[in-house]
């Protein structure tokens, strides 16, 4: 099969590479093995791309040692071991098998992060109720809960303006997820969008200078989840404004 061929397979094909990426390819075993040594630039770029493309055939049964010598045949200029229409046919039928596979998984993820969002949903009610009782915390319309430990002295922050702040984000069972005091490093943000949306209406409840806690619902948080944080987790950011920059006219 040509080269060109191969490439109008199109991610099925790159998937297929990234597999040999990861066999030694001077195994004479029927089993991959164990490990190789990442030694050299070329060792650690085929290990990466193995593992980035492999991710895609999670699920999927395949014959490894098959699998490389029907790449090493191609790439040796060998006579293939089946004919070039019975390969296309072949590859026709693996991507539709890939496609159905990929269906799957993407509808169990689904089921998953909708568990999740019912379960955080439910936790962050409870929270929110409680919390709400507390001396000093206030909630808005939309639901958001602040509590305002230092009024600052300077402007209020308007819609278009960019800001330079410190944070210290939580989960509400305490545990911390982000911090730009422990990293030392201020972050800068526009409120015109960017940010989650506790950010965006929160900051502007704070004058330059100010310091606050945030208590955000998971619907203004991170609605389908994001890093270590799970979809409509309720979020707990303690936060100071440093300055405002305002939009350039």
């Amino acid at each position: 099969m040509k080269v060109k061929v191969l490439l109008g397979l199109g991610a099925v094909l790159v998937c297929l590479v990234g597999i040999v990426l990861a066999v030694d390819s001077n195994s004479a075993t029927k089993e991959a093995p164990v490990g190789v040594a990442l030694v050299t630039d070329l060792d650690k770029t085929s290990y990466a791309v193995g593992v980035a493309m492999t991710q895609n055939l999670k699920g999927v049964e395949l014959n490894l040692n098959a699998l490389c010598q029907g790449i090493r045949d191609q790439m040796d200029g060998k006579k293939l071991a089946i004919a070039n229409a019975e390969i296309g046919a072949i590859l026709k039928a693996f991507s539709e098998k890939m496609r159905k596979v990929q269906e799957e998984q993407r509808a169990k993820q689904m089921e998953i992060v909708k568990k999740l969002a019912a379960k955080n949903k439910e936790i962050g009610a409870a929270f929110l109720a409680e919390n709400g009782k507390k001396e000093g915390v206030k909630t808005t319309e939309s639901g958001l809960q602040y509590l305002i430990i230092e009024q600052g002295s300077g402007n209020t922050p308007a819609a278009t303006d960019t800001l330079k702040v410190h944070y210290t984000g939580t989960t509400t069972d305490g545990e911390q997820f982000d911090s730009s005091v422990k990293r030392k490093e201020p972050f800068e943000f526009s409120l015109t969008g960017g940010v989650i949306q506790g950010w965006i209406e929160g900051f502007q409840l704070l004058k330059e200078g100010g310091k606050a806690k945030l208590f955000i619902p998971g619907d203004l948080a991170y609605p389908n989840g994001k890093g270590g944080i799970e979809p409509y987790e309720t979020l707990i950011f303690e936060v100071e404004l440093l300055e405002i920059n305002p939009a350039q006219e």
